[in-house]
């Protein structure tokens, strides 16, 4: 699926958004908050915790519970579903968080159980430091005479599998075959050898260690795990306080009591420096069938939300909200409304087929002192699949459904399935099990003593299961543009580094010829001064953000939209030159690998400026991360996603080499694109 997110500003009279207001921040928001503290304090939480897990069940056990309270009573069904999903979703992602958390405090502890200075990796040997160098140089020959093996065999253009195999190996640091190595290895020579390599970046140092700088060192590493665990400790998620009650209650604490030691000081500093929440939960619609689209005398598009639209009716408000968006993404809501009124005349087509999937009621936070519900902005944000726009893409996602749904019921319910299957001749071969579960059927009806009605309510369902293929068989009127069909052969990479945020190089992987070079300059044309706009924006924002550090001071500055939006501007030329060629795919490098990348290119760049003076080195590589603007990549590959989702363009990852210029490196990436493909394929 292809999705992607829209956006409009809802207006309704300020009595209707007095209501929503107040149902949202002073029922809805609490009620979530209140789940969020029974769970903390179930008795299973701790077996959810070692799961990583919450059921749906328990959060919807609690919401029932608590809808019978006053504070939480009179809300529409639809926010109690959404209270539930909500809590949900944020107990998944704080799990996920914690998870990750605990995997970056293995990986430093073995780390740290690997750094060992020159006198203990003696100790611990039993070998003198000379035997554990002469040791360490043998295995950098012995990785050093592999390496250039691998490269020096003959490469054949009709078998690009071998020619891809060694290019893979190539892609492997030193660094991560000595770990690798380290790994596998037991309490040996080799392994002490190893650990003194992996200790001084696979190189043999020329000055004896210094003592003072390796405990800093060591010292750094158990600050780093002690911050970690710092973050892993805390114990739920938190909600949101938009009465500043809890705000309050810490300041009070403050004032009237003394810290213990320096961790719970820090911890009452941070409570205190957070910037509270001033708006309240949004409210989610997870099916499309939940809102209902008209247009008013004016040809306005209007929208109203099931189960909100009796609560204000009672009140005699207006339930109606009125559409005010981009001209962009007008065509799409009125999409919305022709869809529904598609499906409201002849009720024949699936809600399947609707481009909009989900939508939320969020509240933007604005300035003023008046009524809240005033001063911040109601909008609705609509999750939309792009492929049902077209026809085409339309026909496929069909297809997809009704394998989806086939495969559902006959993993649900096979007494209904197989029946449908053998009178469509779809599935002839199942004819003789389907008898068997037919006749178990109705040997289940009979115990129940009533055949005849248990007979017509089986032969209701099947009626019931057969119209909904029909309905996803039934095709909307879509817009008669073909999807996107690019040439296999061709696939375009994308290069990023420290200094060119995207380099691309469209090839043709079965020549291995380059059909054009873009750099970054040539990307974005005119709009190339933006990056030094948006690199003084951020050098401006990290002086103010140290300067607040110093004081103490609430320091959490927000960046403007400049960044995302060159990112955006560099992903859509990205894709016009993808369509131009006609490329199949879109090669971007592995997010987790950016960061060698932009150290090598750092080094690479300090090894050449100052040659034979490492001190000098490291100096110039300090600064010049500074200046250098740095670029959020997973933003840029994420633009990447959506600007080739709208036309069908697959984006694969694959593994950046480090040497070579942007364009080199460009170009191998697509190729090893090429080869990750071949290599699935077997």
């Amino acid at each position: 699926m292809t999705l992607k997110t829209l956006e409009c500003r809802l207006y309704a009279p300020s009595d209707t958004l007095r209501y929503l207001w107040l149902l949202m921040a002073e029922k809805n928001t609490p009620l979530i908050n209140e789940i969020i503290n029974h769970l903390s304090e179930h008795p299973d939480f701790d077996q959810w915790f070692k799961a990583k897990q919450i059921p749906k069940s328990a959060i919807s056990d609690i919401c029932n519970d608590l809808k019978s309270q006053e504070n939480y009573q009179n809300q529409p069904g639809r926010f109690y579903s959404s209270a539930i999903s909500l809590t949900h979703y944020m107990f998944k992602s704080w799990f996920a968080v914690h998870k990750q958390l605990q995997r970056r405090i293995e990986g430093k502890r073995r780390w740290l159980n690997l750094l060992k200075s020159d006198q203990e990796l003696e100790q611990n040997c039993g070998q003198s430091l000379e035997i554990i160098i002469q040791k360490a140089e043998e295995i950098l020959k012995l990785m050093d005479s592999e390496k250039s093996q691998s490269s020096s065999k003959p490469k054949k253009p009709k078998k690009p599998k071998k020619k891809k195999k060694s290019s893979s190996e190539e892609t492997i640091t030193l660094f991560d075959r000595l770990f690798k190595a380290y790994n596998q290895g037991n309490d040996s020579l080799e392994s002490y050898a190893l650990a003194y390599l992996l200790k001084n970046n696979g190189q043999i140092p020329e000055d004896d260690e210094d003592l003072d700088k390796f405990a800093l060192r060591k010292r750094k590493k158990e600050i780093e795990i002690e911050r970690l665990q710092q973050q892993l400790e805390n114990r739920i998620p938190l909600g949101r306080d938009l009465t500043g009650e809890l705000w309050q209650e810490m300041l009070t604490i403050v004032n009237e009591s003394i810290p213990q030691d320096e961790n719970e000081a820090s911890a009452w500093q941070a409570k205190l420096l957070k910037k509270s929440h001033n708006i309240p939960y949004p409210v989610a619609y997870e099916t499309n069938t939940d809102l209902k689209w008209s247009k008013d005398s004016r040809g306005h598009l209007l929208v109203t939300f099931n189960g909100l639209v009796e609560s204000l009716k009672k009140l005699n408000l207006n339930p109606e909200f009125e559409i005010r968006c981009d001209r962009r993404h007008l065509p799409w809501f009125q999409r919305f409304c022709k869809d529904q009124e598609i499906k409201a005349n002849n009720d024949q087509h699936s809600s399947a087929l609707f481009v909009l999937r989900s939508a939320r009621l969020i509240w933007r936070e604005g300035q003023g002192k008046e009524d809240p519900w005033k001063i911040h902005q109601l909008y609705l944000q609509c999750s939309v699949e792009t492929q049902l726009w077209t026809e085409a893409g339309t026909k496929q996602v069909q297809s997809e459904k009704m394998v989806e749904f086939q495969l559902n019921q006959l993993r649900m319910k096979p007494e209904l399935t197989f029946p449908i299957f053998f009178r469509s001749q779809s599935l002839p071969t199942y004819f003789n099990l389907w008898k068997v579960i037919t006749s178990y059927r109705i040997l289940k009806f009979l115990e129940k003593g009533d055949f005849t009605k248990a007979q017509k309510n089986f032969q209701d369902a099947i009626k019931r299961t057969e119209s909904c293929l029909e309905n996803l068989q039934s095709s909307y009127l879509t817009s008669q543009k073909s999807l996107y069909q690019g040439n296999p052969e061709i696939i375009m990479g994308v290069a990023m580094g420290l200094s060119q945020p995207a380099t691309i190089a469209v090839v043709n992987v079965v020549t291995q010829e380059v059909l054009t070079y873009r750099s970054l300059k040539q990307l974005l044309g005119k709009n190339y001064n933006l990056l030094n706009r948006q690199r003084q924006q951020k050098q401006k924002l990290s002086h103010q953000r140290h300067k607040a550090q110093k004081k103490d001071a609430f320091n959490q500055y927000g960046e403007s939209e400049l960044g995302q939006y060159v990112d955006r501007l560099i992903a859509k030329a990205i894709v016009q030159v993808a369509k131009e060629y006609q490329a199949d795919s879109i090669a971007v490098p592995k997010i987790r690998q950016m960061r060698e990348i932009i150290q090598s290119e750092v080094q690479a760049r300090a090894e050449r400026k100052i040659q034979g003076y490492k001190e000098g080195q490291k100096k110039y590589a300090q600064q010049y991360r500074e200046n250098v603007h740095q670029w959020s990549y997973g933003r840029l590959i994420e633009s990447i996603h959506q600007a080739s989702a709208k036309f069908g363009i697959r984006v694969e990852i694959a593994s950046q080499s480090y040497q070579g210029s942007f364009q080199e490196q460009a170009q191998n990436l697509a190729i090893a694109a090429y080869t990750n493909r071949l290599e699935a394929v077997g």
